[in-house]
């Protein structure tokens, strides 16, 4: 029987095969940063409203112990990233998640302004630098007019393949306010990542708020199972069919519950939603992909197959990291249990089928 003790001396399957990370976190910007990619106004209301950093203050900003690099849990500059993880893996690609304050900003305005000059800065910064590199958009959800904007800038900067959501904000992301957004994205050939993290202007569970980074961790599930039933119930996945929507450090171990219990009340309640013509289950499996890390099955290989089965199969799963944040022993980035045999599916065939944009 496996144990992690395993992660420290086997292979890992991902390197050297030209395998696309998914999930890689850069540094966030200071306001420094973004300074050269903002109009005159925002020159002067950056130093005017002293904002230095887009951290939340709710966010354990000085105190998690998983974070490998830099001060805000993000590789510091592209030659880093290169020599701690690209180089190293043999990487094809890997996909940047620019993770911060943004989401949570009320002003419409400022978010607009926050994600244009992350965006223009992420494509300087980053992707100039090293042809290796993709990234996540960074769109304004309180400004869909401007969102589709954005994405609309973009539209033929290949190097941007997704756009960005956090799991626990203020409303559940199928609602129709945000579907101009969706219509957008897909005309485009972005995928939708969904990315932990909530606007803590409410409780992020159903039972309030937490106590500790554990249980936060533990209930992110909730945030996720929240909008798989929210894209799902509404129409987004309906509507929009060739969007893939990426659910970066979710888990896996809640979707077959969730699917399940989707298709079993659909039976009972489908004439309320009647552009659901096939079982929910169906439509999820088709649309929905998970990013590796963190992986939370057991170690034993039979109990893994066995759930990866339970949710649709292998071809549901993208290779991914999270680094720079720390799950254990580096070759453990790829899951003690799941086959080695499906590393060339995973890091690649899945990547490649879930971004229409991506190119290699």
């Amino acid at each position: 029987m496996l144990t992690e003790l395993d992660a420290e001396t086997r292979p890992d399957p991902a390197a050297g095969i030209g395998a696309v990370d998914c999930d890689v976190h850069p540094r966030s910007p200071e306001m420094a940063d973004l300074i050269p990619f903002v109009d005159s106004y925002w020159k002067d209301m950056m130093p005017y409203r002293n904002i230095g950093h887009m951290e939340l203050m709710s966010y354990p900003f000085s105190t998690k112990p998983f974070r490998a690099e830099g001060a805000d849990g993000g590789v510091a500059s592209p030659a880093r990233l290169a020599e701690a993880h690209l180089d190293p893996m043999g990487l094809s690609a890997a996909i940047l998640n620019v993770v911060n304050g943004v989401q949570a900003l009320f002003d419409p305005y400022m978010q607009a302004m926050m994600c244009q000059a992350t965006n223009r800065w992420l494509a300087a910064e980053w992707l100039d630098r090293d042809p290796r590199l993709r990234a996540a958009l960074l769109v304004p959800f309180r400004h869909p007019e401007e969102a589709v904007a954005e994405i609309k800038r973009y539209a033929d900067d290949r190097r941007f393949v997704q756009i960005l959501a956090i799991c626990m904000g203020e409303a559940t992301l199928g609602q129709r306010q945000f579907w101009p957004i969706y219509k957008a994205a897909s005309d485009a050939g972005f995928a939708l990542s969904i990315h932990p993290g909530s606007n803590y202007r409410h409780a992020p569970t159903q039972s309030g708020f937490m106590s500790y980074l554990v249980e936060e961790q533990v209930n992110w599930s909730q945030g996720f199972a929240s909008q798989a039933a929210s894209l799902l119930s509404e129409g987004v996945l309906t509507e929009f069919p060739d969007m893939k929507v990426v659910m970066a450090e979710s888990g896996i171990s809640w979707l077959f519950g969730v699917s399940w219990r989707m298709a079993k009340d659909w039976r009972g309640c489908r004439v309320e939603v009647p552009w659901l013509k096939e079982g929910p289950d169906k439509i999820m499996e088709r649309q929905l992909r998970f990013t590796l890390q963190p992986f939370d099955l057991p170690v034993d290989p039979d109990e893994v197959s066995a759930v990866v089965e339970c949710i649709g199969g292998p071809e549901l799963l993208l290779y991914s990291s999270d680094f720079p944040h720390d799950h254990g022993p580096a070759a453990a980035r790829w899951p003690n249990g799941l086959s080695a045999d499906l590393a060339n599916a995973i890091c690649r065939e899945n990547v490649l089928a879930t971004y229409p944009r991506l190119e290699v």
